[in-house]
């Protein structure tokens, strides 16, 4: 294992790690992550994609999936108009379009590729309304969550040399002062 790759694995193990004890993910919840593997090795965003990078990340996300029982949904390059990679079962519980591509480090960047790759039965699909994800080297995840988004700070400020924002969504606040919400 190479000093990135150790060190990809700590950084991400520390960031699941942190996103399981924050307690905002419930089951079912969608999560979107948007990647640039070249950011993560130092290079500029769309330059330098690597598959063994994102192996290093989609595994330390399976861990987060199968801990928190969420769908995993990754973010296509804007080659691919940002289009999403999903399991077909999170196609069908939540009624989503599939259009026809299969991402490729060229065209839809290499963790979209990877994921598209090792997911048991990978479809793609146009848009999503996610409740939560992370953005890996400022891909621009944010047309892919629910309307209220809200940023998290996270210890874990980067994973290898990209810069990593995460943020959860919550229900839109309405009816003014006199309404009661929730805590």
């Amino acid at each position: 294992m190479s000093k990135l790759d150790g060190q990809l694995k700590h950084n991400m193990d520390a960031l699941i790690t942190e996103w399981i004890e924050s307690n905002y993910l419930h089951e079912g919840d969608l999560f979107v992550i948007g990647c640039s593997t070249s950011e993560v090795a130092g290079e500029s965003i769309g330059t330098s994609g690597s598959e063994d990078i994102a192996a290093i990340i989609f595994e330390s996300l399976q861990r987060l999936a199968q801990e928190s029982s969420i769908h995993l949904v990754f973010q296509c390059c804007e080659h691919l108009n940002r289009a999403l990679v999903v399991e077909k079962e999170t196609l069908q519980a939540y009624d989503l379009s599939e259009v026809s591509v299969i991402p490729i480090r060229e065209a839809g960047g290499a963790m979209a590729s990877y994921a598209f790759k090792h997911f048991k039965n990978p479809v793609v699909v146009e848009r999503i309304q996610a409740h939560a994800g992370i953005d890996i080297g400022d891909t621009m995840i944010g047309m892919q969550l629910k309307e209220v988004a809200v940023p998290l700070r996270f210890k874990q400020k980067t994973i290898g040399n990209a810069r990593v924002t995460g943020a959860r969504t919550r229900p839109k606040l309405i009816g003014g002062p006199r309404a009661k919400y929730a805590k």
